[in-house]
């Protein structure tokens, strides 16, 4: 039996079993938040850190670099941290070079990059054009102004650009063309954005405006995170034994983040979920089996694309047909996801279909099943956090490559998973 003191020193694989699962988790705090409040805190002045920080990979790199700001920032396989902190450095003093992996190198990054220079940063490629590294001179008094881009490109290049409106001198005026993808990351951004005293609204449909002005200091407190609480709703739904539960601690059920919808979709996947308040505050949810599960599951997740792992491989794991759609975004993600889980799915016995680059869909087609199927992660924690629940459903061991690499999101899952019942080894 492997230690887990030593998950963070294994880069082969683990083997996963389990036979009855139940236990009371207490979730990460959401990176998608704590990413947001670092910046606009930083750029309120702050220096009193926000309250119940995620203790991902990537929220760690947001916080060194926003601490330190050293001449070369390296924030590894880190994309949200790569996007806001382009923009914050954008209207920072000081001259830095940022960079990261070498997929962090081949991920665009000049639409982005397009629209700063258009509101007056000074930002070159130390590169191939197009992508990271890039050094960029900050200037905190950047003019703003009216702005067009792309709807349908990753919402972090656009909230990077919301957040650090408020600090230019006429605020922006953005207006986004197309359909908007992953709309709900949008809202979150501009909640928190109030939150911390900005003007910033939808004034039309297309068009979000943000005036010019100062961020507010005060305290402010991370909700735990609905997307790492998607693999215990996978958990439920694959588990066979009807008197599985699992709570989870500290979600929020009005939430501001967008994979809240995981609680509504899973209910067509047989699991139901149960909200209740401890007497000292403590907001739990409680996952437990029931209801009817439909026969073909189809849904868009056009504003909540990492959700998609979890449900292509709970829908094959429990031989469900999917259509899912809105997957656009999948293929500039940490590793192109609609090719990874077309592939490691295949290892399983599923041949899973794609098209036009954002739908994925399966009819019920199967290919051979590899004797002793080991998973590769591709450096994307939510592979091997949606795969691991597949061992509920086959016989064979189930074997994870690189499982460190939860630490990017959520660096305590595979010792969650023991506590549940998980039995894991090397």
């Amino acid at each position: 039996m492997l230690k887990i003191s030593n998950f963070e020193l294994m880069s082969q694989f683990l083997t996963l079993k389990c036979n009855h699962i139940k236990g009371r988790i207490v979730l990460p705090a959401s990176k998608s938040i704590s990413n947001r409040a670092l910046l606009i805190n930083a750029l309120a002045g702050n220096r009193n850190l926000p309250l119940n920080l995620s203790d991902s990979d990537d929220t760690d790199v947001m916080l060194r670099a926003l601490q330190k700001m050293p001449d070369i920032i390296d924030i590894g396989a880190a994309g949200t941290s790569m996007r806001f902190l382009t923009a914050y450095l954008s209207v920072t003093p000081g001259c830095h070079v940022i960079t990261g992996t070498e997929r962090m190198r081949h991920r665009p990054i000049s639409i982005l990059v397009e629209a700063l220079r258009q509101l007056g940063a000074d930002i070159t490629y130390e590169g191939e054009e197009g992508f990271p590294p890039l050094r960029i001179t900050g200037n905190k008094n950047l003019e703003g102004g009216a702005l067009t881009v792309p709807g349908d490109v990753s919402s972090q290049y656009i909230s990077a650009l919301l957040m650090i409106a408020p600090t230019l001198r006429k605020g922006v005026r953005l207006t986004l063309t197309g359909n908007i993808a992953s709309k709900p990351y949008l809202e979150m951004t501009l909640s928190m954005m109030r939150e911390f005293g900005a003007r910033a609204e939808w004034t039309a449909e297309d068009t979000v405006t943000v005036q010019p002005g100062t961020y507010s200091q005060h305290g402010y407190h991370i909700e735990s995170d609905w997307s790492a609480a998607s693999y215990w709703y996978e958990m439920v739904a694959l588990a066979t034994e009807k008197d599985t539960q699992v709570e989870l601690v500290g979600l929020h059920r009005k939430s501001i983040q967008g994979d809240s919808r995981v609680s509504q979709l899973f209910h067509e996947l047989g699991v139901e979920t149960q909200y209740y308040t401890e007497p000292d505050g403590t907001e739990v949810t409680r996952l437990q089996k029931g209801g009817s599960i439909t026969d073909r599951f189809c849904c868009d997740l056009t504003h909540q694309p990492d959700l998609a792992q979890t449900f292509v491989v709970t829908c094959c794991m429990l031989d469900i047909p999917f259509h899912i759609t809105g997957l656009q975004s999948l293929k500039i993600k940490e590793t192109d996801r609609i090719n990874a889980l077309r592939t490691e799915l295949r290892k399983l016995g599923y041949d899973i279909r794609e098209q036009d680059d954002s739908i994925l869909f399966w009819n019920g087609e199967h290919c051979p099943v590899q004797e002793s199927p080991a998973i590769d992660t591709y450096e994307d924690h939510r592979m091997a956090m949606s795969f691991a629940p597949a061992c509920l459903r086959t016989d064979k061991e189930i074997k994870i490559n690189n499982p460190h690499v939860v630490s990017k999101s959520y660096p305590a899952y595979w010792t969650d998973l023991e506590k549940a019942g998980f039995k894991i080894c090397r």
